[in-house]
């Protein structure tokens, strides 16, 4: 603990409010809440801890806080936070997805349709549901029950539709208005839960319609009924009152909390979903944290009732979401809870193995590697490798790996400028000197090991740039390749000498991960360069063939080969004047 953090814990106040541990570089790690700062936040440096929060505590260099008058202020401060510094060691909720609805229009010939936006068009909305195939078959059947249109707009003569049955053919009959008004209230009723008065008006007409021998029709009726017991039987939990209700558990261990929420729908448990995270504050608090951020993400749908396990605080949550929290203390609605508790239990053990492999194979091997190199765990690991054929299109491209994983979103790729000529050296100071100018002028997260895929002279290249242009202490480190082609020692230090590293490790094979993962990158990269300069250059004799032409062609084609097969008309049907297109082809046949 250094003595910054000794100074500020001691002036911490007694007060509810968030806080935010940042890390040697400045950068946000952690954003918590707190009912008292002083407790909560002093807790983190004293004791002992789990080995997730201790990785936690070791990286926290400083902190800030911000007092709140009230428990659930500092919640919504807490989501404000973290949805501005996007802490690493945070949950946070990205689920963009939308649910769908069954729709019946409010049209003159009304239709029912499955979609994922609620409009004010007069139009009756039933669900969200969680379970899309559910909202399908749930569509299929009432398709199949009343006989609404179809098609969007009104052919001139009748369908298939028509002669299954499905369709009162507005197209070409006049459809009496109180017939649509009985099948909308009928479909109304049945997405409402009415399915068994349904069930047993068809079966009565089955009877009717076997009675007279109309064995065909009889048919229809008892496949009906069947679509119906199909399609109810999948849900295995049914509840009386037909209320829109979402069910949470939560089981922690060893550090790890799983949350399981059961979508309750028209009384019918449909569908399920399931989190599992670590976390580093009370579970109660941590529950509350990742309920606001539930129920935050953009078209969450929100029900009528939630039920929430004992221990929460029913209040608070209801001030949060602004919709009714219950507890419940017997009965159904407890069997419910005590499901979703057991669910959240038993897909915690189940995924402990898995965890325990991953960690081994990516933060734990971090840490491992920081320890052989004697330098701060290197979390953040940025890799650099050049490509270049004959010196021609020489380029370079970086990859990044955080906590021992890649960050695809962050990879880049650089088009080499400034030098002529196949100079490994020179292109590596180029882009070493590109990407860390922009680090710093955007101030992005500097790496805690930069790692060049190359001998010495590319390694005292990155190290110039960095050390002595930039004014940058960062480790920088290299990766050679035996005779093979195959990741076999890593070069660090000054004088430049090789790190001991078993070559059955994790921390090895980390390194052979990065480097296969930034050759396959830059690798990628220079093909499809050559492949639009080898696109373009054979196009460039051709009288007719402008920049803009040769950029029609190879969005149309793609590559010399295809455009070789294609024929003149081909070529003239994306916009290729005849003449030219004519050219294009002898140029390609001649050559």
């Amino acid at each position: 603990m250094n003595e910054t953090i000794k100074h500020k814990l001691a002036l911490l106040p007694d007060q509810p409010g968030c806080y935010l541990m940042k890390d040697r570089h400045g950068m946000v790690i952690y954003v918590g809440k707190a009912k008292v700062l002083k407790n909560r936040v002093r807790s983190y440096f004293t004791g002992s801890h789990d080995g997730k929060t201790q990785r936690l505590v070791n990286e926290i260099e400083d902190f800030e806080y911000i007092m709140t008058s009230s428990n659930l202020e500092a919640l919504i401060l807490e989501l404000n936070l973290i949805k501005k510094h996007d802490p690493k060691y945070n949950i946070m909720l990205k689920d963009d997805k939308s649910y769908p609805f069954i729709k019946l229009t409010s049209e003159r010939h009304p239709r029912l349709l499955i979609t994922r936006k609620v409009k004010k068009d007069k139009g009756k909305y039933f669900g969200p549901y969680p379970n899309v195939q559910a909202a399908n078959e749930t569509k299929k059947l009432l398709d199949r029950l009343y006989p609404l249109r179809k098609c969007t707009n009104l052919p001139d003569r009748v369908c298939l539709y028509y002669h299954m049955g499905q369709c009162l053919a507005p197209c070409v009959k006049e459809v009496p208005d109180d017939e649509y008004r009985h099948i909308t209230q009928e479909i109304t009723r049945f997405l409402n839960g009415g399915h068994q008065q349904v069930k047993e008006q068809l079966t009565e007409k089955m009877h009717e319609a076997a009675e007279k021998l109309e064995f065909e029709r009889a048919k229809e009726y008892r496949d009906q009924i069947s679509h119906i017991d199909t399609l109810m039987e999948k849900q295995k939990i049914n509840t009386t009152d037909l209320i829109d209700r979402d069910v949470f558990g939560y089981a922690v261990d060893k550090g790890w909390m799983c949350v399981q929420v059961f979508f309750v729908r028209q009384g019918k448990l449909i569908e399920r979903a399931v989190s599992l995270f670590p976390f580093y504050d009370e579970p109660e608090e941590e529950f509350l944290t990742y309920l606001n951020q539930f129920y935050d993400q953009p078209n969450h749908f929100k029900p009528k009732e939630i039920l929430l396990p004992e221990e929460v605080d029913a209040t608070l949550a209801e001030q949060l979401i602004q919709v009714k929290m219950l507890k419940p203390q017997k009965g159904q609605k407890k069997e419910l809870v005590k499901l979703a508790e057991k669910n959240a239990a038993v897909a915690l053990q189940e995924k402990f193995a898995l965890i325990e492999r991953d960690e081994e194979r990516t933060i734990k091997a971090v840490g491992r590697l920081g320890e052989a190199m004697n330098i701060h765990p290197p979390l953040r690991i940025e890799a650099f490798d050049n490509s270049n054929i004959q010196g021609t299109d020489p380029v370079s491209a970086m990859i990044v790996f955080v906590d021992g994983k890649p960050m695809k979103k962050e990879y880049r790729k650089f088009k080499i400028k400034t030098v002529e000529g196949p100079d490994d050296y020179e292109s590596m100071r180029e882009v070493i000197r590109r990407r860390y100018t922009r680090v710093l002028k955007e101030e992005l997260p500097l790496p805690d090991l930069v790692v060049i895929d190359g001998g010495k002279g590319q390694i005292e290249a990155a190290r110039e740039i960095l050390l002595h242009e930039l004014n940058l202490h960062v480790p920088v480190a290299g990766l050679a390749k035996d005779d093979k082609h195959r990741t076999s020692q890593l070069l660090y230090g000054d004088p430049l000498e090789t790190v001991p590293l078993k070559h059955n490790s994790q921390e090895f094979y980390l390194l052979q991960r990065i480097q296969d993962e930034v050759h396959r990158f830059a690798i990628t990269f220079h093909r499809e360069l050559r492949g639009k300069s080898a696109f373009q250059s054979i196009l460039d004799d051709i009288d007719g063939v402008g920049p803009k032409r040769k950029k029609m062609l190879l969005k149309a084609f793609g590559s010399v080969k295809k455009l070789k097969a294609a024929t003149k008309e081909e070529i003239a049907a994306i916009g290729i004047p005849e003449r030219t297109a004519e050219e294009i082809v002898k140029k390609l046949t001649s050559g």
